[in-house]
């Protein structure tokens, strides 16, 4: 890399003392009919034109060689250094003072161009880092970036980073096999908290220039930055995560505490009233007592049941067992047992006869319907209907279970379906607040949607089910069954 910059060099050199050659033949041709003063003032033209083009060297050695060619070729006595006249020499002195001073004027005008240009692409370059990096908030996107700013800058053979912060890994660009070389330049991507990692870089065409380095410097600073500024970011969204978590557990706690409290006190002082002897055997108080034990342990069996799926869901583990399936028989299943929560009501289904089989888990939509039928039962004031209804909609069935309960304003009707999301105080309706929550899971995974919306009579839920699986067409029921 040396040679090739000496050999450049040269080549100015080479080409400085060329030109000054032609002009000197120029000139010479010309010797008896331009003044020795007018020909010293047209010299100092190719000079100005010579550092502009090669920098102060050539400028100064061709001021130089301007010089002893103005002494020798066009002051008398001809070819020879001697001066006879003083204003010879005066001449000569003035020439050689002016042309260092405008080779030296010129160089420094082409050095602060110069400088200004790089400062400029400098400027132009760590603007374009800064506004890739600040829209990076993962470490490997962050290093990608970085690596290819680095090679597009300094059309370098071969850069390659390597991160030892919180996960250690590397990348490099271009793809291929790293050279057997050390590097030409490694410089450390180093932060307030320490060395985060270090910048590699090979470059064979030309030597690393101290403005190359200085940028590459700060390219490490920024990249540093960046990567300091994703780890903040993670950490923070930990941490969030780790609040929102502790409060999840809380509000789990104190609703699940609260449900379990209920039922339990039933359970235990019907199960002591029966252990004490306190009722015969043959009483219809024994059957009260027996049923209430039989309700409350049902109750406690949904409210585990909710807090399984509640974490199936969460952890992606809840996949519908789908098999062909009536509606209208899951719907029907759910009422019989549900028949003594919903003495106080008039239930009412329309669901076609012709309706299709739909592909879904039995077991998880019959769950919605149970969640769904529940928070309709609580809501509802007592002797009012909840009606449950489907029909076709395109290639999926659209259920709707409404009830003539209060309305919900319009900022919470979306966020119905979120945990533990309550718009009546818990002291006042009892439940988890998991409910919604499951069935939305729960639909979802079949490939639904459901929402909430206000009806002139009440609330209704709604919520759809595709009508194809795994590329197979609706399924019609058997005619037989249609029949019975």
């Amino acid at each position: 890399m040396r040679s090739l910059f000496f050999i450049k060099q040269f080549w100015q050199y080479l080409l400085a003392l060329a030109l000054i050659s032609v002009i000197t033949a120029i000139f010479f041709v010309l010797r008896d009919v331009l003044d020795i003063t007018l020909i010293a003032l047209i010299y100092l033209v190719p000079l100005g034109l010579i550092t502009a083009l090669w920098g102060l060297g050539p400028g100064i050695a061709g001021a130089l060689l301007s010089f002893f060619t103005l002494n020798y070729f066009f002051i008398s006595p001809y070819y020879t250094l001697a001066i006879h006249r003083p204003t010879d020499v005066v001449i000569l002195i003035i020439f050689l003072f002016v042309a260092i001073v405008i080779s030296q004027l010129v160089g420094r005008m082409q050095a602060g161009l110069a400088m200004a240009t790089a400062r400029e692409r400098e400027a132009t370059q760590l603007y374009e880092l800064s506004s890739v990096l600040a829209g990076l908030h993962d470490d490997h996107l962050i290093v990608k970036a970085l690596a290819k700013q680095i090679q597009t800058l300094s059309q370098g053979e071969y850069v390659e980073i390597n991160i030892t912060g919180s996960q250690v890994f590397s990348f490099h660009l271009p793809e291929m096999t790293q050279p057997t070389r050390p590097a030409e330049l490694t410089i450390p991507i180093q932060s307030a908290r320490g060395v985060l990692g270090e910048i590699k870089f090979w470059k064979t065409e030309s030597a690393i220039t101290s403005e190359e380095k200085r940028l590459l410097q700060i390219f490490a600073s920024q990249g540093a930055l960046a990567l300091e500024r994703a780890w903040l970011v993670e950490a923070e969204s930990r941490a969030k995560v780790l609040e929102e978590s502790d409060q999840l557990k809380s509000s789990l706690l104190s609703s699940v505490s609260h449900e379990l409290r209920t039922p339990l006190s039933t359970i235990k002082a019907a199960a002591s009233s029966l252990r004490g002897n306190e009722v015969s055997w043959d009483s219809a108080a024994r059957v009260e007592l027996v049923a209430a034990i039989d309700e409350e342990a049902d109750h406690l069996n949904m409210l585990v049941g909710n807090l399984l799926d509640m974490s199936r869901i969460e952890s992606g583990a809840l996949k519908p067992q789908r098999e062909w399936n009536i509606l209208s028989e899951i719907v029907g299943g759910v009422l019989v047992r549900m028949r003594h929560l919903a003495n106080e009501h008039r239930v009412e289904v329309d669901i076609p006869e012709n309706l299709p089989l739909v592909p879904v888990d039995y077991v998880q939509i019959e769950q919605v319907f149970t969640n769904l039928v529940s928070n309709s039962l609580k809501y509802a004031p007592a002797n009012s209907v909840i009606r449950i209804s489907a029909k076709l909609n395109h290639e999926m069935v659209q259920v709707q279970v409404s009830n003539q309960g209060p309305q919900i304003p319009q900022e919470h009707l979306e966020r119905i379906f979120d945990k533990f999301y309550r718009i009546t105080a818990a002291d006042r309706v009892t439940g988890t607040g998991l409910g919604l929550s499951i069935c939305k899971g729960i639909i979802e995974a079949h490939n639904g949607q459901i929402w909430a919306e206000n009806t002139q009579e009440g609330l209704a839920f709604n919520f759809t089910l595709p009508l194809t699986w795994e590329g197979a067409p609706p399924q019609q029921l058997p005619i037989d069954m249609e029949n019975e």
